[in-house]
């Protein structure tokens, strides 16, 4: 979890109460004697008596599906200033999360808060919160929030993580009844994967364009990037891919920002490196002076990409729409034309129907009779990593038994 504002009402008032660190939500792990919990907030917990000694509301959130196939929920948590009102204070949140099919292992996660000093007649209120990541299941949880004179708000709620009937052949990343805190680093790295083919693995390339949704925006936010790392990680962790290929790069700098060039794995927190190096707020005079830079930076990656003499087995493309001005000339693609690998699409829409157009990659890849998969909810990504999977395998076994179809005759 990041800081949160307190804020106060009144014309460009807003005061931040902790840095990242301080506000971080952990677990709390047992230890020889098992969980340690003062017995105080241990009788709250287990009372189920909703207490307001300090006037805070409570609103759970949902369980969500993510793109990275877990479920995420948590809370809002408002609390009037004035309630808060004095020196300098510590708001302590405690809650436990309690699988109903595994009552006898519950997870618990504690928040310390820093609160500055708040004058009494403060107007306004505190905004807080904390996620946790869920397996599929139903869960009970019992939470409190409690300052230094041991004033107490509690409350108690059930969520239900469950997958639609005809997403059930989904495979979370999660195992199921399983609470895990939220990690907030996308770009951490993967642990080893058991490959199918050690000594013949398919080569993967894909080239991902890192850039927000709204084309037009200053920064790119995580909820851009979370369905691209998404999948990655779902290449990532294919058994039948064994050497990778990645060229990140930004088409409102026209930059190449990583490449990475057949590895066995991918190196997230180098690809993570570059991603932060973006910074769409500034200009390129250069670039602003040349007429359809953003074509022909777009025409040549993926001339050059298409050109090289490391042959894929598979090439993707991934990101949001791309919608140029000047089409890509298909003249200068049909060269590259007879490709003997599969090319796909992976495009990043999060409302599809405020863009309905074909954008410049998805016009581009016809060229190389391209599939294309529109990516607006989880269950898209899973279902186009299934298929396209399935089509990369039997592309690359009907390479292999063709030279022996030809010897056969």
């Amino acid at each position: 979890m990041g800081c949160r504002v307190w804020r106060q009402i009144g014309p460009g008032f807003a005061l931040l109460v902790c840095p990242v660190a301080t506000f971080a939500q952990f677990p709390i792990l047992p230890t020889a004697g098992g969980i340690r919990i003062f017995n105080t907030d241990m009788a709250v917990l287990e009372t189920q008596d909703i207490r307001k000694d300090i006037a805070c509301t409570v609103t759970p959130d949902k369980p969500i599906l993510g793109f990275d196939l877990r479920f995420h929920a948590g809370y809002e948590v408002n609390v009037p200033l004035k309630d808060l009102s004095g020196g300098e204070n510590q708001l302590t949140i405690l809650f436990r999360v309690t699988p109903d099919n595994r009552k006898e292992d519950p997870s618990y996660f504690v928040q310390h808060i820093r609160v500055p000093s708040i004058e009494e007649d403060a107007k306004g209120e505190a905004n807080l919160g904390g996620s946790i990541d869920l397996g599929e299941g139903t869960y009970h949880v019992d939470w409190l929030m409690r300052d230094r004179s041991e004033r107490v708000c509690s409350f108690y709620w059930d969520m239900d993580a469950t997958l639609a009937p005809k997403d059930k052949q989904i495979e979370l990343a999660i195992a199921s009844d399983a609470v895990q805190a939220v990690n907030p680093e996308q770009f951490t790295d993967e642990p080893p994967i058991e490959r199918a083919h050690p000594r013949q693995p398919l080569n993967i390339k894909v080239l991902v364009n890192f850039a927000p949704q709204n084309s037009e925006a200053a920064a790119l936010r995580p909820v851009d990037t979370l369905a691209l790392v998404s999948i990655l990680r779902r290449i990532a962790r294919e058994p039948q891919f064994g050497k990778f290929s990645i060229v990140a790069f930004n088409m409102q700098e026209q930059r190449v920002l990583y490449r990475q060039k057949s590895e066995d794995k991918i190196d997230f927190p180098a690809l993570g490196d570059a991603i932060h190096s973006i910074k769409l707020g500034t200009v390129d005079l250069k670039r602003l002076a040349q007429k359809h830079a953003d074509t022909e930076f777009l025409t040549d990656l993926i001339r050059k990409e298409m050109s090289t003499e490391d042959r894929p087995d598979a090439l993707v493309f991934a990101g949001p729409k791309v919608m140029l001005d000047e089409a890509v000339p298909q003249e200068t693609l049909k060269p590259l034309a007879d490709v003997d690998y599969p090319v796909f699409y992976m495009n990043y829409a999060l409302n599809p129907a405020a863009v309905p157009w074909k954008d410049s990659i998805s016009r581009a890849i016809k060229v190389f009779k391209g599939t294309e998969y529109t990516i607006s909810r989880p269950r898209d990504l899973w279902f186009a990593m299934t298929e396209m999977v399935s089509r990369i395998v039997k592309s690359k076994h009907g390479r292999a038994a063709s030279p022996v179809s030809a010897q056969g005759w």
